[in-house]
């Protein structure tokens, strides 16, 4: 006879595989994941898989089906290929501030061999547009050019308040560094601040544009760009080619579409801004902003009472997102997805994320396929057949009539 308490545990179990295979009804699409080996594994989101989740991606699930039809939920975390950003300052020693007819200078000792590729400035002016010239030197006598012509600008109104006065140049060694400042008024330099930056690359997607469209608003003195992709995706970052060798600086607001409600004028659209920056003439104009799942986007360039940008190409990419899964029996698995209802999973594997292997093999993935809900059956009618219905309302009618008629006679 079986014990009480091992009663009780097959109990248990038998409602929690029940309980997670209900589970997998709860979801609207499936892909069978195929070549699994290993115990780790790493699967790469499709771009199809966006567009059916929640923003958060809160309601992917690894569902494995064994052979005798139990039902397992594979533990997992979510891994965004992004920048690595470091950034190392290096302390120095400013020496002097001198001036003649080609410039003023400021000079600054490194006491290190550390290299240096950065060199942010401070000025107390708000409003100015200069020319730069770093040189490098191990004795003060021997003076090598690091970088030349690299122009630095600030611009504060009532409109605007850009400022651009960092200095990129190649990774360098010198003892000293020497910058140049071509100004006819004095720079009134607050602070400089050095630095060795790097950037280790991402994983990126570039994502195709369906549809472009420019308009130009003249009430709002406004650039609209509407942008259409070819389905649902993440995307993080967004780069803007002007065309022109005219200098400008336009505020420019970047917007998602997060709805749209059918009035009686036609569509209305909702957006929500996900960034907002300088267009300018100096830099990249290339915009980042938290990864984020569109298909539709607005671009929003204001142009004061300036004459509008001719803008050559957008360029759309986003992060790869991948998923460390850790595979633990035999079973078939199943990417599983599409349930706006579904928590956010807490999985052990979470807190132990630095413990998995470097090496992963990528999964292969099946097709997409919907899965199909268990039907709930519905209530039939009493009666099917409103002749029916109508013919007993009527005999109903006829009776309460004929005890009526009857009452007032015996009155």
């Amino acid at each position: 006879m079986m014990k009480p308490t091992i009663k009780l545990i097959s109990i248990l179990l038998l409602f929690n595989c029940s309980f997670i295979y209900g589970q997998i009804e709860q979801y609207s699409y499936r892909r069978e994941l195929k070549g699994i080996s290993e115990q780790w594994h790493k699967i790469i989101l499709p771009d199809e898989v966006f567009g059916k989740t929640s923003n958060d991606l809160t309601d992917i699930r690894i569902f494995g089906i064994t052979a005798d039809n139990d039902t397992l939920e594979t533990p997992y975390f979510l891994r965004i290929a992004n920048e690595r950003v470091s950034n190392k300052d290096i302390s120095f020693t400013t020496l002097n501030a001198s001036n003649n007819d080609k410039g003023y200078y400021f000079t600054f000792e490194i006491p290190t061999i550390e290299a240096i590729n950065q060199i942010k400035l401070e000025f107390k002016q708000n409003n100015f547009d200069w020319q730069i010239k770093l040189e490098g030197s191990q004795n003060q006598n021997d003076w090598f050019t690091v970088i030349e012509n690299y122009r630095i600008l600030s611009i504060k109104n009532e409109i605007t308040d850009f400022q651009f006065t960092k200095l990129s140049f190649p990774s360098s060694k010198y003892r000293f560094f020497r910058l140049r400042i071509d100004s006819k008024e004095k720079p009134e330099l607050t602070s400089a601040r050095i630095s060795q930056y790097e950037i280790i690359d991402g994983a990126f997607k570039n994502y195709t544009i369906r549809k472009f469209n420019v308009n130009e608003n003249r009430e709002t003195k406004q650039t609209e760009i509407d942008i259409e992709l070819q389905m649902s995706v993440k995307v993080s970052h967004l780069k803007i080619v002007v065309n022109g060798s005219f200098d400008y600086y336009r505020p420019v607001t970047i917007k998602c579409l997060t709805d749209s409600i059918k009035t009686e004028k036609g569509w209305k659209y909702n957006y929500s801004t996900l960034t907002s920056a300088t267009l300018n003439s100096i830099e990249k104009n290339e915009f980042k902003f938290s990864s984020t799942t569109v298909q539709r986007l607005k671009i929003l360039i204001h142009n004061q009472d300036n004459q509008p940008l001719s803008i050559d190409t957008i360029q759309i990419k986003g992060y790869v997102h991948e998923l460390v899964a850790r595979f633990t029996e035999d079973a078939s698995y199943f990417l599983t997805y599409g349930n706006n209802k579904a928590p956010r999973p807490n999985y052990d594997l979470d807190r132990f994320a630095d413990k998995v292997p470097i090496n992963l093999t990528t999964l292969d993935m099946g097709d997409e396929m919907t899965i199909e809900k268990e039907k709930v059956p519905e209530t039939a009618p009493l009666f099917k057949n409103m002749i029916w219905l109508w013919t007993i309302m009527g005999l109903i009618i006829l009776v309460l009539g004929w005890f009526s008629i009857k009452m007032m006679r015996k009155e």
